[in-house]
């Protein structure tokens, strides 16, 4: 079921009234029937995946709390890490590696049938699978005890405000919650309904609006001008931004009415001043993981060597481009982030000498500028691995931007002949709404105290569902990271 469907707009409220109509005893159980039906609404023989890594886990995580010895505590989180790792390669990954081994011994005339599995990727298997991952090894780690209620465990897998595209929640943080009695709370809906309808707008009104143009673009890079392709990219870096962050507003918004806290998952990242605090500000629940369960372990920033520190975040960085999808523009993507990180350490001497030297650091609101512009192109040169096709568009795209700006003499007549005076209208208001988003964003975030007033509460709640009513798409486009 999507968030942006008729479905849910009916859904939703019956889910709430029951929930604070039952015994708090029997929520769990609301809970979880109504966490399945919403996941089944979208093909339901894959439940039994959900089921199953939910046992999985379940008996792994009563095992390790038994466990007296190292060995035998690493023998389930082994069993529980194979299960997970291994559902999660069979149905995401195999059919790229295989196509990969296929691809490097064409390379020396070696002939090989490469096996695919003609599966359908289930939704949301990336999320639910590190969210169960992360409570065996907090039980490995001796973070928290089993949890042996097996329903309310359950309900941890599967609670449908996150289910499908997190955000990625520890057990240590989220589980204890379900226990707790949660009466209704107004002042609570009304805060989490606007959140709701504040993800609905950047969804709907304008992520949709923005796929259109963009997916028109990136189609056919081929025959698209280098600003045309610019504009693309820059759309795509607000269309994602917008349709993840608005998933996580509506899913924390849908959670905050019934009583529960989510952990934010956004925090403007494109104000960001450096790639690091910008992987502090984007998808936070995934960025924090990959730290905890992936860069920790491998040692960390507390390495003896600088090679060590470099290995460590590019193999962090790598691995995360793969868990958004099984193809190598995730993987260069990921890189491209690794590299941004290694190289913002090995020059920050270099670079505050600049600083220091030519005296911007005397005017701090500019260094930040400076700094904000930088971080938000290389972002956005990375966003083009992530968004195109396959690795020889974007290098294509790549190109043909560079070109257009490293020739500006072109740009007048790219400017007037690359798209229609109607479209130019479109754009211009699209960039307009941009700009006042971010603005809105910017001042929620600073915590303005007239934000909280009830005229501005009356006139933002307006506001957007008006512009949502008006200028929304209602076409069911299913959330970005639903495929990953």
């Amino acid at each position: 079921m999507l968030f942006n469907s008729f479905q849910f707009l009916i859904f939703f409220p019956i889910v709430v009234a029951l929930y604070f109509a039952l015994p708090h005893r029997y929520r769990w159980a609301l809970l979880l029937a109504a966490s399945y039906y919403f996941y089944a609404c979208w093909r339901v023989e894959y439940l039994t995946l959900i089921i199953a890594s939910t046992l999985v886990d379940y008996f792994s995580g009563i095992q390790i709390g038994k466990s007296r010895t190292r060995r035998r505590k690493s023998l389930f989180l082994g069993f529980s890490l194979f299960a997970n790792l291994g559902m999660l390669f069979a149905f995401k990954y195999f059919n790229f590696f295989s196509r990969s081994v296929h691809a490097v011994l064409a390379q020396f005339n070696i002939l090989y049938a490469a096996p695919e599995l003609n599966v359908l990727l289930p939704v949301g298997i990336s999320f639910y699978t590190f969210q169960t991952l992360s409570y065996t090894i907090d039980l490995y780690l001796g973070k928290r005890e089993p949890e042996r209620h097996a329903g309310i465990f359950a309900v941890y897998v599967a609670f449908f405000p996150q289910l499908v595209a997190g955000p990625i929640e520890r057990s240590t943080r989220l589980l204890p919650q379900f226990f707790e009695k949660h009466g209704f709370d107004r002042a609570r809906a009304v805060e989490g309904l606007k959140l709701m309808l504040w993800g609905f707008f950047k969804k709907v009104a304008i992520a949709d609006r923005l796929a259109y143009y963009v997916n028109t673009v990136y189609a056919r890079p081929g025959d698209q001008s280098g600003l045309s392709l610019l504009l693309a990219t820059v759309f795509f870096a607000f269309q994602i931004y917008c349709d993840f962050s608005g998933y996580s507003d509506i899913a924390i918004g849908a959670a905050k009415v019934m009583g529960f806290d989510l952990m934010t998952n956004f925090r403007q990242p494109y104000f960001s001043r450096s790639i690091r605090e910008f992987w502090r500000r984007w998808h936070i629940s995934l960025s924090t993981w990959f730290r905890d369960y992936v860069f920790i372990p491998l040692g960390g920033s507390r390495v003896a060597g600088a090679l060590a520190l470099y290995r460590n975040l590019m193999v962090t960085f790598v691995v995360s481009g793969m868990w958004h999808g099984a193809n190598w523009t995730f993987v260069i993507w990921g890189g491209l982030h690794g590299l941004y990180m290694i190289v913002s350490i090995a020059t920050a001497r270099i670079r505050n000498g600049l600083i220091s030297l030519s005296r911007i650091d005397r005017s701090p609101a500019l260094l930040d500028a400076w700094r904000v512009f930088v971080t938000f192109n290389l972002v956005l040169a990375a966003w083009v691995f992530f968004r195109a096709a396959d690795v020889s568009d974007a290098w294509l795209i790549l190109s043909k931007i560079s070109s257009s700006l490293l020739h500006p003499s072109v740009l007048p007549g790219q400017f007037a002949s690359g798209f229609p005076a109607a479209q130019w209208r479109d754009i211009m208001f699209i960039l307009a709404v941009l700009t006042v988003m971010n603005l809105y964003d910017w001042a929620r975030w600073r915590g303005f105290r007239f934000l909280r007033s009830p005229l501005f509460t009356t006139f933002e709640v307006s506001t957007q569902f008006w512009f949502i009513a008006i200028f929304g798409m209602f076409n069911n486009q299913q959330f970005i990271y639903f495929q990953f």
